[in-house]
């Protein structure tokens, strides 16, 4: 049987998504890719950019075309600028992401992959409590908690907490969501990566793992104890091991993964280990989600100065993914 092809947003269509997307067919050649966006943003943006890519129409149930891109047309509303945010288009970007995952749920798809959008815009021209991309697929396929981690060749970090002030951190940190995130950690790297075993390594959230309490007491009270339980239900946890030593080739290549407490605790070695070809991937949905690791960067839509390295690694990664999750039995 034929494998599903890769859904592929494209995000905000005055951003740099379109110029992005059009940019797979040179670097994935063959690959299984259905584009979903503004296929007259796709065609303007293809002319003024100068590339060779042929735009294919495309709808469900039919197969994939020899060559060029398919594109499964969700009409952005309005006549877009690029570099030109419009609320009008909010609703255009949403109804693609619905048929991405509808298609995912339902199996049209292997996967998704999504550009970048503008949260702005879409509070702004539909829904004003919108906090973006991961909480939106979480929401529309009743998923009750996910995980963000991103990933650069082999270095993997996933986040106890994501977007939060940094005085908010230790408040927002408990035994039940922490023990929630490392399942999820544990149960994705198996069914994602194919890893029977995956060896998570948790940081801890003070200088030096709290120093046996002198700095800070989380990791007695709630960190500790939460891998203690852990580790009795059969995962493989270290830690907690303080953040400015756990970086280092003696502990990286004993795991598969390390769990940071925080932001930028762990993403600014991630970034650095893989500036411009970092994967975000969304862990604890029912269906495979990457993408890039950039915003949607006005400026440059339309000017060819945009980088595709991050989406290309995404949706290699997604290809990579989908074929591996293909093979294992559900866990």
């Amino acid at each position: 049987m034929a494998t599903a092809p890769i859904a592929i947003s494209c995000g905000d269509p005055a951003g740099i998504g379109p110029d992005l997307v059009l940019s797979l067919p040179t670097h994935l050649p063959g690959a299984p890719l259905v584009a979903l966006g503004d296929r007259q943003v796709l065609e303007a943006r293809r002319q003024q950019l100068g590339l060779d890519v042929t735009l294919m129409d495309w709808t469900p149930g039919q197969p994939l075309p020899e060559t060029g891109l398919p594109v499964w047309d969700c009409p952005a509303g309005i006549h877009v600028q690029p570099g030109r945010a419009d609320p009008r288009t909010a609703i255009g970007t949403l109804t693609l992401l619905d048929r991405a995952i509808d298609g995912c749920l339902d199996g049209t798809f292997a996967a998704m992959v999504t550009a970048p959008l503008a949260k702005s815009v879409i509070c702004e021209g539909v829904d004003p409590s919108f906090t973006g991309h991961t909480e939106y697929l979480a929401a529309r396929s009743n998923t009750p908690r996910v995980v963000m981690m991103l990933a650069a060749g082999t270095l993997r970090v996933a986040l106890a907490t994501t977007h939060l002030p940094l005085r908010q951190v230790a408040d927002a940190l408990n035994a039940a969501d922490l023990a929630a995130t490392l399942r999820i950690l544990d149960h994705d790297l198996r069914q994602h990566f194919g890893l029977a075993t995956p060896r998570i390594l948790v940081l801890g959230l003070n200088p030096h793992a709290g120093e046996s309490g002198h700095l800070g007491r989380e990791e007695i009270e709630l960190i500790q104890p939460t891998l203690e339980t852990l580790r009795a239900e059969g995962l493989h946890l270290t830690g907690p091991l303080p953040a400015d030593t756990a970086f280092t080739p003696r502990h990286l290549d004993r795991h598969d993964a390390v769990l940071a407490m925080y932001h930028d605790q762990g993403l600014p070695v991630l970034k650095y280990a893989g500036f411009g070809e970092a994967v975000n991937i969304t862990l604890g949905l029912p269906f495979l989600r990457t993408s890039v690791d950039h915003g949607t960067a006005f400026e440059l839509a339309g000017t060819g100065r945009a980088e595709p390295g991050s989406l290309i690694a995404a949706t290699r990664m997604a290809l990579t993914l989908s074929r591996t999750r293909a093979t294992l039995p559900p866990l």
